[in-house]
């Protein structure tokens, strides 16, 4: 049953609210005038031609209920008024009385809706008085208790429908708040995505740059160490590549393999899953260690430092450490020629530290990563294999324009409430010096106010 009903109100909600006042008005014209030739009681004049078109004009003035509710309460009452004073049965005609003032409550404030009512009332009690089939008590009870009614259900109506309307803005701005927190997310995620584009592509491309320039610089006079720099490129570059399928897998992933639907089952069955798992966890502090022995490889001394007790960290905290350390040591690479490299890793109460410094060179200015410049070999001396000129020079005033590598930093150590400082230090080098403080909670701690430090008098990397 309450299925039909729900059926009957979607089919009416769907009939244009003109057409379906102009069949309520046709229905109420249709039963007055039946009511109106029908058996009328005694004092009162049978329907005749002015009558038949006083009842028709104001049962058809319903049609514009909704378009004009006032005007057309008022214009009823009117002609309803002078429908009695000419004798005809007041009753003939109540039904588009009633509609009216109904109509009124629901689209017009309370105040204008009792005006309204006081209206019918008045003209109630003027039918009751002019006929004599009903007691006055029972006309002017009537004449309160119709209006009060009809108010009520018209006040109703219109508080459902200025909730809707609030309902329907609310979820309309709901909807443009999650499309804008999705659009929102998808930004960051690219920004994300490109900073680790950045980190891995910027450091392995190095190594590889390097190496590649040794390989070429002894590929005669040193054939062993060409072999040795050309296999560190490949290891480099089969490395990097694993870490940007990592990195882009989740632009490709099949919706499908997210619920273990065919798509999962068709990998796990070809073993592609087995021999390419896309999914493996970020690189954290236990890959620290490889990062140094490749860039140890391609020429820099670099030695690695570890103070006090591992315990487990969030997964997003030991890569931002990973990510920090990696930069500042392709920023070595490329900038501190023949520089010592020292990268500190200590496990603080309450914080995580990571230090990577350089000595800054021997031939390096004071306060400006040193540039390493070979000499000349004795003479019958079998030349050494000479570190190739680092790609990147420091500008004419001796120091490194801030890049994309600095400011990615600052943003991991920000996401994680921790700080960053990078610049040179006395006596020469370079120094990046990363804090995290450490949360019990297994997510980001919340950004605080000023912890990235900007270089003093001194550009980044």
């Amino acid at each position: 049953m309450g299925g039909v009903a729900g059926e009957v109100r979607r089919r009416v909600r769907r009939v244009p609210p003109l057409t379906l006042d102009a069949g309520i008005a046709a229905g109420f014209a249709v039963v007055s005038l039946l009511l109106g030739h029908d058996n009328v009681p005694a004092g009162w004049e049978r329907l005749d031609g002015l009558g038949s078109a006083l009842t028709c004009l104001i049962n058809l003035l319903v049609v514009a209920r909704r378009q004009a509710p006032v005007t057309v309460c008022l214009a009823v009452f009117l002609l309803w008024g002078g429908y009695i004073a000419l004798d005809y049965w007041p009753v003939v005609n109540s039904l588009a009385g009633l509609m009216a003032l109904y109509t009124v409550a629901a689209h017009r404030p309370p105040r204008v809706a009792a005006g309204c009512s006081v209206l019918l009332a008045v003209l109630w009690n003027f039918a009751g008085l002019t006929g004599e089939e009903s007691s006055w008590a029972t006309t002017l009870g009537q004449s309160v208790l119709y209006p009060v009614i009809l108010c009520w259900f018209g006040n109703v109506a219109r508080t459902s429908a200025e909730r809707n309307v609030r309902l329907a803005e609310m979820a309309g701005q709901l909807k443009r708040e999650q499309e804008e927190n999705a659009r929102r997310a998808v930004a960051e995620e690219r920004v994300r995505i490109a900073r680790e584009l950045h980190d891995v592509v910027a450091h392995h491309m190095s190594v590889i740059s390097v190496q590649a320039g040794l390989a070429g610089y002894v590929f005669t006079s040193d054939p062993d160490t060409a072999r040795r720099a050309l296999g560190t490129i490949a290891g480099t570059s089969g490395e990097a590549l694993e870490e940007m399928r990592r990195l882009l897998a989740v632009l490709r992933v099949d919706p499908r393999e997210m619920a273990g639907g065919p798509a999962a089952v068709d990998r796990r069955e070809t073993g592609e899953g087995a021999t390419a798992d896309v999914y493996e966890p970020a690189p954290g502090l236990d890959r620290i260690a490889t990062v140094v022995a490749r860039v140890r490889a391609a020429g820099l001394p670099v030695a690695l430092r570890t103070t006090g007790e591992r315990r487990p960290y969030p997964p997003g905290l030991e890569q931002c450490a990973y990510r920090v350390v990696q930069e500042a040591l392709t920023n070595a690479l490329k900038h501190a020629g023949s520089a010592r490299v020292d990268v500190r890793i200590d496990h603080g109460a309450d914080r995580l530290t990571v230090e990577v410094r350089d000595d800054g060179g021997a031939s390096g200015a004071p306060g400006t990563p040193g540039t390493h410049v070979p000499h000349a070999p004795p003479r019958g001396a079998a030349a050494p294999p000479p570190t190739p000129p680092p790609p990147c020079a420091p500008s004419a005033s001796g120091q490194l324009s801030t890049g994309h590598g600095l400011i990615g930093m600052r943003e991991r150590a920000r996401i994680y409430g921790g700080s960053l400082r990078a610049g040179p230090v006395p006596g020469g080098g370079f120094q990046v010096l990363l804090t995290l403080p450490v949360h019990p909670a297994a997510g980001p701690a919340p950004p605080r106010k000023g912890t990235t430090e900007h270089d003093q008098g001194a550009g980044g990397r």
